[in-house]
């Protein structure tokens, strides 16, 4: 199981060069464009790269990761946020626990990725947001089959339970925003 864990270093993780790629102040204010946001689970949270972008935003932050040295490097990085290692196929939260679950680069790296939306589902009250690689081959990210298909993506969200999908293209990346209900 996870055999497509990253088992790469924290420093490069945070290299100035992949925070440029992943836009993250971007990102970040793309995903809470809609307002209100309080809470927030980074799911697949890394260094913690992306919960430290929403915590500056004024929200409440915790992440899970698999992987033990991500969680750690996530706690040093927000040490406010409540960050746990577990799997994203089994969230550790009671259903409809956060406003926002957001998942940076980690569907394609899963190996069940409808159980992990159906558990992003699950424990949301509002929205999922998922910033994934394009479905393309490209000289960086994941090769061409690892990543997935936007209508894929599409499915698996509406299997899960979700009303609307929209899909945001960025410089490099793509971000789908998956709402509960319609607006």
């Amino acid at each position: 199981m996870h055999e497509k864990q990253f088992d790469g270093a924290v420093e490069r993780l945070r290299s100035p060069e992949r925070v440029v790629r992943l836009e993250v102040e971007r990102v970040a204010d793309l995903c809470l464009e809609s307002g209100g946001f309080k809470t927030v689970l980074d799911v697949g949270v890394g260094s913690g790269i992306f919960a430290e972008a929403f915590s500056r935003r004024g929200l409440v932050v915790a992440g899970v990761d698999i992987n033990p040295q991500m969680v750690t490097a996530a706690r040093q990085f927000v040490p406010q946020g409540d960050f746990r290692e577990a799997p994203a196929e089994a969230l550790p939260y009671p259903d409809g626990s956060f406003d926002l679950v957001f998942m940076g680069l980690l569907l394609h790296e899963s190996d069940e990725p409808r159980k992990v939306l159906q558990e992003a589902r699950r424990v949301t009250c509002r929205q999922v947001c998922i910033l994934e690689w394009p479905y393309l081959e490209e000289e960086f990210g994941p090769p061409l089959a690892h990543r997935l298909k936007p209508a894929d993506i599409a499915e698996m969200s509406r299997q899960a339970g979700f009303a609307r999908l929209e899909t945001v293209q960025l410089n490099h990346l793509v971000l789908y925003r998956l709402n509960t209900r319609e607006i």
